[in-house]
């Protein structure tokens, strides 16, 4: 099939073209404001299965759910703004198909959106724990991905004092929900597979540092445990009612009773509606470096599964994290309007940052469970440091609590590939 009108295989768009971007969130509007201020002035369709126009998700888990902030303030996007940027909103509806060589995105109802380049911002869907796809925030199990969804989980936590809530999963998603919901009076018990959590992204040491802060703010964190499943308590079924008290059973028979349940496990890129679309999917879209899934076809953000090049290696990677989603829209939309030839390899620092118990944890690079750390600025007792990540000779990332200065202070050194002994010595002068 040939290409549409108004682009060639591997060549740019022209000014007048179509585009459509799929993902009404971060990665999607900065796709579309990028178009516009790169001088873009052909057609933007922007679809979003949610009816909002897109909004920061960090929020959710902290200002939103605690009721610190209304929800219009974590707005990305008002009307006036998308009316500014003559964006055609095609919001709540979802892609269900693609045609990749012919540049047409099927609407679940069926509409066919024709296109000349195409942005892949669809991002990705909660984790449900198996055994619970069929409970609901009516039977009080949640889980916490939408501006809806943390609505609706605030509304479940404040209806009474002292709500018994159980967190299923202690990563960064699970213990910020744990922070917010005790800091707002909840019984909070955060259930964990891990012996030591975030052991496989921050190492052992760092991750023991994180699980000390649930007991010091009253969490009760059991690590270790299996959840074999949720249900409600036998005394309520067949009541109907949707405050009945809910049980989490553990694999070796021990229950946890619970008013409310969040299921915080992760999330999966939505890449269901790709298949036979022309794209590769494989644990979220495959892109080259310039985050081309195809001719014409880009994508970013929580989806988006690209060849990242640094220090002079290669790997596939896709990051769920916040900055990173904002650079790759932007450069999404970069490489659809230069063309695969002339596209610039996206090559970002990835950061990210997480706000617990009060506590701000701050990392830029790519850590890993297995990395050599040292702590090279402040200490763990004092509850501010700066440590470092190390792999194969080289300095991977640095984490930091309460040094933003000094953290910032290393992304030079990330950016060049420094060796491992040299940033370390770099550390000690």
């Amino acid at each position: 099939m040939s290409a549409p009108e108004g682009s060639s295989a591997g060549e740019g768009l022209e000014s007048d073209a179509d585009v459509v971007v799929v993902g009404a969130s971060l990665a999607g509007w900065r796709a579309v404001e990028t178009l516009r201020t790169e001088g873009f002035d052909g057609t933007i369709s922007l679809v979003g299965e949610e009816p909002h126009l897109p909004y920061d998700r960090p929020p959710l888990s902290k200002q939103v759910l605690s009721g610190k902030w209304p929800p219009e303030k974590a707005v990305l996007a008002d009307r006036r703004r998308s009316s500014e940027l003559r964006v055609h909103e095609v919001l709540g509806r979802r892609a269900a198909g693609l045609d990749a060589a012919g540049r047409t995105v099927t609407l679940d109802d069926g509409q066919a959106l024709r296109a000349d380049g195409i942005v892949l911002a669809c991002g990705a869907a909660a984790r449900h724990l198996p055994g619970t796809e069929d409970l609901t925030e009516r039977d009080g199990v949640f889980t916490l991905r939408t501006l809806d969804d943390s609505l609706a989980l605030r509304a479940a936590v404040t209806r009474t004092d002292g709500v018994r809530v159980v967190v299923i999963g202690a990563g960064f998603i699970g213990a910020e929900v744990a922070s917010t919901c005790a800091a707002m009076g909840c019984k909070v018990t955060v259930l964990e597979a891990l012996e030591i959590p975030l052991s496989n992204v921050l190492g052992p040491m760092l991750g023991t540092h994180c699980a000390s802060l649930h007991a010091a703010h009253g969490v009760d964190l059991r690590t270790g445990v299996s959840v074999a499943g949720v249900g409600r308590r036998p005394s309520e079924v067949g009541t109907g009612a949707p405050s009945s008290p809910l049980v989490v059973e553990l694999s070796g028979g021990e229950v946890v009773p619970a008013d409310v349940v969040v299921v915080g496990i992760g999330v999966a890129p939505c890449t269901d509606w790709l298949d036979d679309s022309g794209v590769t999917t494989e644990n979220g879209v495959v892109c080259d470096d310039r985050l081309f899934a195809a001719d014409g076809v880009v994508a970013a953000g929580d989806v988006a599964r690209w060849r990242w090049r640094h220090d002079g290696e290669e790997e596939l990677i896709r990051i769920e994290h916040w900055e990173v989603a904002a650079q790759a829209g932007m450069a999404a939309a970069r490489s659809l309007l230069a063309g695969r030839a002339r596209a610039r390899p996206f090559t970002p620092v990835p950061y990210f940052w997480s706000d617990q118990f009060d506590i701000r944890f701050q990392v830029i690079g790519n850590p890993r469970g297995d990395d050599d750390v040292e702590v090279v600025d402040g200490s763990l007792d004092e509850g501010k440091f700066v440590a470092l990540f190390g792999r194969a000779g080289r300095l991977r990332a640095v984490m930091a609590i309460g040094r933003p200065r000094l953290l910032m202070g290393y992304r030079p050194l990330l950016e060049q590939g420094s060796g491992w002994d040299e940033a370390l010595a770099l550390a000690r002068t």
